[in-house]
């Protein structure tokens, strides 16, 4: 059984940094899985920050985070990172850390929190003005 676990999250000013780390088990060598983090503010809906492919380390990142935030991981610590710079009070919300099984994958982009089989418990990132 695949298990994710965040850590990371605080208080931080408008334009500082955050590390959020994500411990990962369970995966299996014979099967593909994608990594992503997401992101869900009080009233909206969950929406997607950044995926990673596991073994390949193919990156995607929403719009809104493209040259703020870096996703990268640790095969040997089964740890995945999104490093998050620039912060803004908008990037204020619960951060989840969530893996799929991929079968078939056109693009990363076309994943959708509806892929993602396994999710964390989340950890909370508020950005201060």
């Amino acid at each position: 059984q695949v298990q994710v676990t965040e850590s990371g999250g605080g208080l931080v000013q408008a334009g500082g940094s955050l590390r959020l780390s994500c411990t990962v088990s369970g995966l299996t060598s014979d099967r593909r899985y994608a990594m992503g983090w997401f992101r869900q503010a009080p009233g909206k809906e969950r929406e997607a920050v950044s995926y990673i492919l596991w073994s390949e380390g193919s990156t995607y990142y929403d719009d809104s985070v493209k040259g703020r935030f870096t996703i990268s991981k640790d095969n040997t610590k089964n740890t995945l990172y999104l490093h998050m710079d620039s912060l803004k009070p908008e990037d204020t919300a619960m951060y989840y850390c969530a893996a799929a099984r991929v079968v078939y994958l056109r693009t990363l982009g076309d994943l959708l929190p509806a892929n993602f089989a396994y999710w964390g418990q989340g950890t909370q990132v508020t950005v201060s003005s």
